[in-house]
């Protein structure tokens, strides 16, 4: 009974391990592959320009 336990739990403890690596290998996948756009892809949108509201002024606090 005791040996039918360990093996079970050793199982289960490689079944975790492998399943973290996993997540692990996929994560690094989408942090280091390539994001970028290449020469053949369409161009992405640019910078945002920001606007204040109609009507009010921003003044520098800066002199």
């Amino acid at each position: 009974m005791t040996g039918g336990a360990h093996s079970e739990a050793t199982r289960e403890l490689l079944l975790v391990l492998a399943v973290a690596g996993l997540g692990l290998v996929l994560a690094m996948a989408a942090a280091f592959g390539p994001w970028h756009p290449t020469s053949g892809d369409p161009a992405r949108a640019g910078l945002v320009e920001l606007h204040s509201p109609p009507g009010r002024t921003v003044e520098s606090t800066a002199g």
